[in-house]
């Protein structure tokens, strides 16, 4: 089994990279294979339809996906914001009853504005959301301030660790002959007449 894990941070190896580290060796632990794609420098410079089909072939082949954003301006970062619309636009089937978890970075606060707003992409797919013992966030303004941040770290390992064993019991429902949800034309209401 296989986790893509997205780094929507323009730093590739700062506070959002750390904290998907983390999650990676909970994951680990329990003999799930990681990837963390950095993502967040190219979004907007022109490359974005080439960054989301890469994205979307490797979820081809992964069994569960966590978005990772720094928080700016107490949201998400516009790089992850730009890629998950074109992603969930052009890849739902790929990501349908997926288990996915969002995690946010920050120096200080705005962390459940960002985290509301990257799991409401995970309900628009019908993926079941994994969770951990607290909200999905770490706090430093830098990695080392991370990796001291050991409520953060936990939350980070417990959050793997949990993603392992719902795509274990996903794996063993389906050996067990469980069927998923069929998956239902999408109904489109206006409200406006």
């Amino acid at each position: 089994m296989k986790v893509l894990m997205l780094n929507g941070s323009r730093r590739e190896k700062g506070c959002t990279f750390t904290a998907l580290s983390e999650v990676a060796k909970g994951l680990g632990e329990a003999g799930i294979e990681t990837e963390i794609l950095h993502v967040g420098r190219d979004a907007v410079s022109g490359n974005i339809d080439n960054i989301v089909k890469d994205i979307r072939d490797r979820l081809k082949n992964a069994d569960g996906l966590v978005v990772g954003s720094p928080v700016y301006f107490a949201g998400a970062s516009g790089e992850i914001t730009a890629i998950l619309d074109r992603l969930f636009m052009l890849a739902e089937a790929d990501l349908r009853l997926k288990p996915a978890a969002a995690i946010a970075s920050a120096r200080r606060a705005g962390t459940t504005a960002t985290l509301d707003a990257l799991n409401k992409y995970f309900t628009y797919a019908e993926m079941p959301i994994v969770s951990s013992r607290y909200w999905n966030m770490v706090h430093g303004a830098k990695p080392e301030d991370v990796k001291a941040d050991e409520e953060g770290v936990q939350i980070m390992r417990i959050l793997g660790r949990n993603m392992a064993w719902l795509l274990k019991s996903i794996e063993a429902g389906k050996k067990a002959g469980v069927e998923q949800p069929r998956a239902e034309k999408k109904v489109f209401t206006n409200f406006v007449r």
